[in-house]
């Protein structure tokens, strides 16, 4: 079991969220950050779909009432086991009456715990998640309160040398660069503002969530207005409302959106994306879908490479 002490400004159960809901008006939720969820369950010895803790700008501080192994990744929390910090990014022994405590993000915006065997939680359409507005999923549909216990899953593949368990901790500056391809609306946009939305550097706003990122800058224009006919959104779609600056769609984003989509960010750097926090630079990089795809499958290969010689 996992007892919080202090649960953090928006700790959540997540995993990787509900696939084919959408069509039927529910969001996919699931973690912001996926590489880090994969490699904190890999440490561990999970699937890499196992449910994690994602902890946004301050940690959790929580006491484990069994013997186990845990995994802090993503953003640097300062965590620390009974007072004595840890490694991002390296599986740990956990016994019974040990505190891990986690202060502020020093970079980047979340962090993620993961445990052998996964955390319980409550699956509704095939996943874990905690979808905060619907009130379901997770915990009791809800982000975490002092008091809450959480139990442990079983089923992890033993780990044999635990000392071995580690790869490179992930940095996050300030400047962001994020590649995309053009969105499916690009052509109601003159190539002055492509050119624009490509050149300029543009500034988080606090106005960002796990719903979306706004992103502040010079104003695009479209040819006819920004209204479309309502159509599907993806995680990475960059809407341009009537104000003319992007919103960037996440995790929690509405299943359909009536704003013309300029481009799509790809998905080898959503991760950089759910890790910008406010007063983050961000600026894009045109690529085709091509070299996308090729950036995916290297990203998969490096990332079983890391792991595979354990």
């Amino acid at each position: 079991m996992i007892e919080i002490i202090t649960p953090g400004l928006l700790t959540t159960v997540q995993d990787f969220g509900r696939v084919g809901v959408m069509k039927n008006g529910f969001t996919q939720n699931g973690v912001m950050d996926r590489y880090s969820m994969r490699v904190a369950n890999r440490l561990c010895g999970n699937c890499d779909s196992a449910p994690v803790l994602e902890m946004t700008v301050l940690g959790i501080t929580a006491k484990f009432t069994q013997d186990t192994v845990i995994c802090v990744s993503g953003a640097d929390f300062d965590a620390k086991i009974n007072d004595k910090p840890i490694r991002r990014n390296k599986a740990y022994k956990i016994n019974n009456g040990d505190i891990l405590s986690m202060g502020a993000a020093k970079s980047g915006l979340r962090a993620y715990l993961a445990v052998a065997g996964g955390i319980v939680g409550e699956y509704v359409f095939g996943s874990a998640s905690t979808n905060l507005k619907f009130a379901f999923g997770g915990y009791n549909g809800r982000k975490l309160q002092s008091g809450d216990v959480l139990a442990i899953g079983t089923g992890a593949f033993p780990l044999g040398d635990i000392d071995k368990w580690e790869i490179p901790e992930s940095e996050y500056g300030n400047d962001t660069e994020l590649r995309v391809v053009l969105g499916p609306q690009n052509d109601m946009f003159t190539d002055e503002d492509i050119r624009l939305f490509l050149s300029q550097k543009y500034e988080v706003t606090a106005q960002s969530d796990r719903m979306g990122i706004r992103l502040s800058g010079e104003p695009l224009k479209s040819k006819n207005g920004m209204d479309i006919i309502s159509d599907g959104i993806v995680f990475g779609s960059i809407q341009i409302p009537r104000t003319g600056n992007p919103i960037i769609m996440l995790a929690d984003r509405q299943t359909t959106g009536g704003y013309a989509k300029i481009a799509t960010v790809i998905s080898v750097d959503l991760p950089l994306l759910a890790q910008a926090r406010p007063g983050t630079k961000v600026h894009f990089e045109l690529i085709d879908r091509q070299k996308a795809e090729r950036l995916l499958k290297q990203e998969q290969k490096e990332f079983h490479s890391y792991l595979l010689h354990y």
